[in-house]
């Protein structure tokens, strides 16, 4: 059991059409009822097609909203396909994942990144950046120097980092069911937390509601970047159930 404020942050990646947010309305009747639902804060990372109507969806309830990614200039410009912060903002967006291992395996790099994340602070989003290991780099036991390159790289000349949430995901273990071992975690966020001492720390890879009671154990972890449990709004709600009982 656990008193302390966490963030239940629910990343849908390419999920999702209209009628999906039908699933939000159990959501919604759970947070109205849930007597401890001052000490969190959920937020839905839909893709960009849904964004809008969720924040309209959801206007009246404490949930936020927030992209999964975005162009890293905050001006318009000759970028065909992109979407930039202005536009998510303006369409209701509060927060915005940067980082994650999917779009760094897709050529992102941390100078990019870092780009990113200064355009997301200016506009005035919250940032949700994602670092982590992949298997073979912890096979090597370099788990800390890559977390140490990508935050430093990640986070340069940015100093207000009380606005940043990092989530520490494994590569190896987003999607997969396997888990870190709970003194190998403990050690990953004691870490980040020490290289990062105005930030938030979360923990996100293969979180589900049969493994939340390990992870609620591990006490300095401030909350959770859930991927495929958080398209289920009964798997997602358990998760938060189970973390404060």
């Amino acid at each position: 059991m656990t008193n302390k404020y966490m963030y239940f942050i629910a990343n849908w990646k390419m999920f999702g059409g209209l009628n999906s947010l039908k699933s939000l309305n159990k959501v919604i009747k759970f947070l109205k009822s849930f007597k401890k639902n001052k000490l969190f804060e959920i937020i839905y990372c839909p893709p960009f097609t849904l964004i809008g109507p969720m924040a309209n969806k959801l206007k009246f309830s404490k949930i936020k909203v927030g992209a999964q990614n975005c162009h890293e200039s905050k001006s318009y410009g000759p970028f065909t396909g992109s979407i930039n912060v202005s536009m998510l903002k303006d369409i209701g967006a509060k927060y915005i994942i940067i980082g994650h291992s999917e779009n760094r395996q897709a050529g992102e790099t941390d100078k990019l990144i870092n780009s990113k994340i200064k355009s997301s602070l200016k506009s005035g989003l919250k940032v949700i950046f994602c670092i982590g290991e992949t298997f073979s780099e912890r096979r090597k036991k370099i788990t800390n120097q890559i977390l140490n390159k990508q935050i430093k790289a990640g986070l340069k000349n940015i100093k207000n980092r009380n606005k940043i949430l990092i989530a520490y995901e494994p590569v190896w273990s987003i999607g997969t069911g396997l888990i870190p071992k709970s003194q190998d975690l403990f050690k990953s966020i004691s870490f980040i937390k020490k290289k990062c001492k105005k930030s938030k720390v979360l923990y996100g890879g293969s979180v589900n509601p049969n493994n939340i009671n390990i992870f609620k154990a591990i006490k300095i972890i401030d909350g959770y970047l859930i991927g495929s449990a958080s398209q289920n709004s009964k798997k997602f709600i358990d998760i938060i159930k189970k973390s404060y009982n």
